[in-house]
């Protein structure tokens, strides 16, 4: 029996993309393809939710529901909200249709890790080894430069491209679909000159990933995409799924795209949920044109629906970032309504200089937490990392506890890195990265002796049992010992997945202290891994879903925990999409930062930018205050110098944007001097009018 309990609490636009398609008379639903464009604070998330939960309702099997998003969390998430959605509207207290949601929804996650699942499923069919290595960023970033230096490229008289860069390029243009040349002519222009050498780089970088069984973040997409464009496989991993249904749309790239597209060639089942004016990420490759060109790549179109109910901010927010929106020439436009009406109106401030400005968040942030709205409610955004450098200095004098967003990665501290190498080596034998990485952790082994090592293993078949006949000089034969029990140990296809992060947490711990000062502050970063393993039905899924998603820094990365209850959020603005805050703070809103210096070279960059502004905007959820510093200091002079520059008022700033703004301005107490000198002396004039009348 069906019921519309769950449709109760949805306004008209929410129901109508809930409900969308035909409910069949024997179960499931037929639906066409769709998108659904919700702005910022409209309950992307829970109508997403609830459209599933509307299927599942109606009869569709929750294992045949494919969703993609962006992060591991918000897969999470999703099924959660749509468990308690279906659970509420049939009114279950334990089990039934709605635990089978929890139990069956299992096609929920990344494009990466829905792609890493189907290519070990159908490896054989794309002739790879389905006990291949996923590997980081930094992985990827270590073999570029060791082929690098191989090809004699780190040599050359002039700059060649440094591996960091290499890997940008070669992402770049295996995302966007286009040639070398045409992603090195439009972002990296400068590197062009080394067209030919970097085409030779790229090509033994795969084929040293196919040698090894390691695929990059890249692989996992260029491999799916591939299985795709066999119409039979296609067919035969399309018709696993009734309904595929996508997060984030305006994040997607044209690979991502054209994998949709293979997968529901007629979309039929087809649901995309996104908002244009929040597609900031066009530097990893998206493309806006996906959400843009969306329904017209069907026949007939795709339907689309437009969530512009805001539960989020005050009506005077979303009136600026109304405004900044309704100048860009291509959108699918909506007009965004506050549920939850009038507030105070937003400030556009302008300030002397940067120091001024971190001097004004500065008082305004204690003035609100005095009024009752906590640290942790307000944030200040802005465009890049480096633009909150005097802000830090102040907060630090005044003794404001602050968190900045944006940082390093958990996955990124060494220590936490050297135990994962010994279980990614054990995952796969062939993977040289690990293997190099595991080995050097033995005292007196060094570069050539893992070398030689790895090269004593490949000679043997990657059996780790050969590994007893090899005799490093350097290392003691009790540690080669220990490592060698070690990894027969977890190859043992008898030995169970649980208890294997302690089993190398144990082999590790003599070397780790070895080899890190106060490692006693980084043992919670180990315990963290192995509890996180626990989570994981395998080795290969758990190191997989580490990489493809890593948690955020803990005690190494983080500073000392909880000095203060309370802290401020600096966060880039790329970093704060999908957060709120109570108050916001965006600084340095003038041209140069927004948009960015290096963007006004082309329309659709400029555009970003504009877009950026926006998600910056619609952060607020009741005060936003926007800095517009008027004189900037030039770097590398002495302390005593003032050469300077006047920043331009942004473009995106229009009469018809400043009408929604309050003006305020602000002088700093740098420009107090004029008041000290009434003090305790007679009064300093000059009749300045009267010198310039006796010029003439």
């Amino acid at each position: 029996m069906t019921t519309t309990a769950h449709l109760d609490r949805l306004n008209a636009a929410q129901r109508k993309a809930v409900t969308h398609g035909e409910t069949l008379a024997e179960k499931g639903v037929r639906a066409g393809p769709m998108l659904i464009v919700a702005g910022a604070g409209t309950g992307k998330t829970d109508t997403l939710a609830h459209r599933v939960a509307h299927l599942v309702i109606n009869g569709v099997d929750p294992a045949r529901i494919l969703m993609l998003t962006f992060t591991r969390r918000a897969a999470n998430e999703m099924r959660r909200r749509a468990h308690e959605i279906t659970r509420k509207a049939l009114d279950e207290p334990l089990g039934g249709v709605s635990q089978s949601i929890a139990q069956r929804l299992s096609w929920a996650g990344t494009f990466h890790s829905i792609g890493n699942r189907l290519l070990r499923h159908y490896a054989p069919h794309v002739q790879l080894d389905p006990h291949f290595s996923v590997i980081d960023r930094g992985d990827a970033t270590d073999l570029m430069d060791s082929l690098r230096e191989e090809l004699g490229l780190a040599s050359k008289e002039q700059r060649f491209p440094r591996k960091d860069t290499c890997l940008q390029i070669y992402s770049n243009r295996v995302n966007t679909r286009g040639s070398l040349k045409e992603t090195l002519e439009n972002y990296y222009p400068w590197a062009l000159q080394w067209e030919a050498e970097l085409s030779g780089l790229f090509r033994a970088y795969v084929e040293q990933k196919q040698h090894s069984a390691l695929l990059d973040y890249d692989d996992l997409l260029l491999y799916w995409h591939g299985m795709m464009g066999e119409p039979r496989l296609a067919q035969h991993i399309g018709a696993h799924f009734d309904h595929v249904l996508v997060d984030e749309y305006q994040d997607t790239n044209r690979l991502q795209a054209e994998i949709l597209h293979a997968l529901k060639p007629d979309g039929a089942g087809l649901a995309v949920v996104g908002d244009d004016a929040q597609a900031i990420y066009s530097f990893r490759a998206a493309a806006v044109d996906n959400i843009l060109g969306f329904p017209e790549r069907f026949s007939p179109p795709a339907e689309v629906v437009t969530l512009a109910q805001n539960y989020r901010s005050t009506q005077p927010v979303l009136d600026v970032a109304n405004m900044v929106m309704a100048e860009a020439p291509r959108q699918h436009r909506k007009y965004l309504l506050s549920v939850r009406g009038d507030g105070p109106r937003p400030r556009a401030v302008t300030v002397d200089e940067l120091l001024s400005q971190a001097e004004y968040v500065c008082n305004e942030v204690l003035k609100r937490r005095e009024a009752g709205v906590p640290l942790k409610r307000q944030a200040v955004l802005f465009r890049t990392a480096s633009h909150s450098d005097m802000l830090e200095v102040e907060l630090t004098k005044r003794k404001i506890p602050f968190v900045k967003y944006g940082g390093l990665k958990f996955l990124e501290a060494a220590h936490v890195k050297d135990l994962l190498a010994v279980l990614r080596w054990a995952d796969n034998p062939r993977n040289p990265l690990a293997a190099f990485r595991a080995l050097q952790l033995l005292p007196g082994m060094g570069p050539v002796n893992a070398r030689a090592a790895i090269d004593h293993l490949e000679a043997a078949g990657h059996s780790f049992e050969s590994l007893r006949s090899f005799k490093p000089p350097q290392t003691g034969e009790v540690d080669w010992k220990r490592l060698v029990d070690l990894l027969l140990a977890l190859v043992d296809p008898e030995r169970p997945w649980a208890g294997q992060v302690n089993q190398v947490r144990e082999w590790y711990r003599p070397h780790f202290e070895r080899l890190y000062e106060q490692f006693h502050t980084r043992l919670g970063d180990l315990e963290q891994l192995e509890l996180l393993s626990g989570q994981y039905p395998s080795r290969e899924r758990f190191l997989t879903e580490l990489t493809l998603d890593p948690p955020n820094a803990t005690s190494d990365l983080s500073g000392r925990p909880n000095l203060d209850e309370d802290f401020l959020v600096l966060s880039t603005i790329h970093s704060a999409k999908g957060m709120e805050w109570d108050t916001v703070f965006v600084l340095n809103v003038v041209d140069g930062s927004f948009p960015n210096e290096f963007a006004t070279g082309k329309p659709e960059l400029i555009e970003e930018e504009r877009r950026l502004l926006y998600v910056a905007l619609t952060r607020a959820q009741n005060d936003l205050l926007l800095m517009v510093p008027l004189k900037f200091h030039l770097t590398h002079q002495s302390r005593q110098g003032d050469a300077h520059v006047y920043g331009g008022r942004s473009r995106f700033m229009t009469e018809k944007v400043q009408k929604t703004l309050e003006p305020v301005t602000f002088h700093g107490s740098s420009l107090a001097g004029a008041d000290t000198l009434q003090k305790g002396a007679a009064p300093v004039t000059v009749d300045v009018g009267a010198r310039l009348r006796d010029m003439w």
